[in-house]
């Protein structure tokens, strides 16, 4: 049986928001490159995590047809 302990302190949609925030203004810091595209490129993978993780959460969703 999982404890308080297991819990996170705060949701999965507030984490994503938070990592993909601080990604982006990692990538700021950084000249026009590889490294700062590999940022971009994570942050958006949170922001896409983020709309999916709120379609899911939509009352009535619908199965694909």
């Amino acid at each position: 049986m999982p404890t308080d302990v297991d819990q996170p302190k705060t949701t999965l949609k507030t984490r994503l928001t938070l990592e993909a925030a601080r990604l982006k203004q990692a990538a700021a810091a950084f000249p026009a490159g590889q490294k700062r595209d590999a940022l971009v490129n994570k942050g958006r993978q949170y922001d896409n995590a983020l709309h999916i993780n709120e379609w899911l959460g939509t009352p009535g969703l619908q199965p694909p047809r």
